[in-house]
């Protein structure tokens, strides 16, 4: 067991020896939008799209020279205007058929999780690189319709805790210095999870689901 343990530490300390960590700062603004999975009687639409904020800081940790894990710790805004339909009753006990809209805007701490593949020079000092994986979010804010409070409770307990998403991008980066580079490029975020349960119990429909898509400009310098 000793020796096992010895050994590992050993493949440890060697891999992280050879590989190259390199960290930076994003700035990530983000055009953002909702979709949903639901019966067409309910005629949900998202209204229009949102242009939205995302900051935080990235890393790319190289375990070969053209392939990197590249993960980070990022602030985004998300969420857009919707409308549907929904039943109710009016003042003389009959039921009637309303259109409802929401905006809804929503703040997560992102944990990305994904793959980089770089390519070598494709002019001098610029490679290009794709990126594919996921990330796993967790909701700090929320607000519909401009309200943190609606009838007495928090907008914030409306929306579920925990989202996922799936991300497929790809950009450029340019080496300015001995160790400083500058990126840019576009991600595409598809929402994974539900991110909200208010709608199955406004509805009475368990199989209606609401999700957040976006897409981001990411620009930044790495060090």
């Amino acid at each position: 067991m000793k020796k096992l343990t010895l050994l590992t530490l050993f493949l440890v300390l060697g891999f992280s020896a050879m590989a190259q960590v390199e960290i930076g700062l994003m700035l990530s603004p983000n055009i953002t939008g909702n979709r949903f999975i639901a019966e067409d009687r309910y005629n949900f639409k998202k209204e229009s799209s949102s242009l939205r904020l995302g900051v935080g800081v990235v890393a790319d940790y190289f375990f070969a020279q053209n392939y990197a894990f590249s993960t980070g710790l990022l602030y985004r805004s998300k969420g857009s205007e919707i409308s549907y339909n929904y039943t109710r009753e009016d003042g003389s006990g009959s039921t009637v058929t309303t259109r409802g809209k929401d905006d809804i805007s929503l703040q997560y701490i992102e944990l990305p999780v994904t793959l980089k593949l770089f390519t070598n020079e494709v002019a001098p000092g610029t490679i290009a690189y794709f990126q594919v994986g996921g990330s796993l979010n967790t909701k700090v804010a929320a607000q519909v319709n401009g309200k943190k409070v609606i009838d007495g409770d928090k907008a914030l307990k409306r929306f579920n805790i925990f989202e996922a998403d799936a991300l497929l991008g790809g950009g450029v980066e340019y080496q300015m210095g001995q160790s400083t580079k500058i990126f840019g490029g576009l991600t595409y975020h598809r929402g994974l999870t539900d991110i909200d349960d208010y709608y199955e119990k406004l509805l009475g429909d368990k199989n209606i689901g609401l999700k957040n898509n976006s897409v981001s400009l990411d620009v930044g310098v790495k060090f």
